[in-house]
């Protein structure tokens, strides 16, 4: 049975395992920090109660979950976590099932817009990067200015960051804005690459660090090519793990 209310995603991530699904289901509040495997997830919207699975996501806002039919649906990861409350119907039965999909369809351009969103290069769209501080530096060597596309790489590698401040973006599926940290002197130390300006979700991973603007982290994570929404900063840090503040 075809599902007519479901908002098919034009592209979107897919989960290379379930190791980076359940880093991702941390980062949403699906699961706890403490979760070593997945569970099962229901979708309760539009008078349904149907099981089904996250497959991937079209960005940090936007969850993709799949039903039985192999039918995929976009959804905000919020949305998705209070349906997997037991007196969610109980909260819900009353509100007609036109009101589910006039939300969704308010939505559906949303998540166009997000999903058709070019990839940024340094050259067209990003703040010029520069040079780390020296007393920012990795002790090896200093780490060069980077010009031109930057190839971010496609696994999760060792970086180091400062705070530069914390923010919030509108969050079109839920009244609450989501919180984000932006990140300034960015880089890989590996490869020596300076990226500039970047930013992460303000995670409960990252909020148990307590951290102020100028302090610096070291860490390993995944960096994209995924602009802020109303911040001119060019990269996103997915799943930061084993953050250690400098002192």
């Amino acid at each position: 049975m075809v599902h007519t209310f479901a908002i098919e995603p034009q592209t979107y991530i897919a989960f290379e395992n379930e190791a980076e699904q359940l880093d991702k289901c941390k980062e949403w509040g699906l699961l706890s920090d403490k979760a070593t495997k997945s569970k099962a997830f229901y979708y309760k919207g539009n008078g349904k109660n149907e099981a089904c699975s996250i497959v991937g996501y079209v960005d940090r806002f936007v969850a993709v979950i799949e039903f039985d039919n192999k039918q995929k649906h976009c959804i905000h990861p919020s949305y998705l976590k209070e349906m997997q409350a037991s007196s969610y119907g109980q909260k819900y039965a009353a509100r007609a099932e036109s009101e589910d999909l006039q939300e969704q369809a308010e939505a559906e351009p949303e998540l166009h817009a997000v999903q058709e969103e070019p990839e940024l290069t340094v050259a067209e769209e990003a703040p010029p990067t520069k040079e780390l501080p020296a007393a920012e530096e990795p002790a090896k060597a200093k780490a060069p200015k980077t010009k031109g596309k930057v190839q971010l790489p496609e696994e999760k590698v060792k970086m180091t960051a400062t705070v530069k401040e914390f923010a919030t973006v509108p969050n079109h599926f839920s009244d609450n804005d989501d919180e984000v940290v932006i990140y300034e002197a960015v880089a890989i130390l590996d490869s020596e690459t300076v990226l500039g300006e970047a930013w992460s979700s303000h995670s409960a991973t990252i909020k148990k660090l307590e951290l102020a603007i100028g302090d610096t982290i070291t860490f390993e994570g995944k960096v994209v090519a995924k602009k802020l929404t109303k911040h001119p900063v060019p990269y996103k840090i997915n799943n930061p793990a084993k953050i250690q503040k400098d002192v």
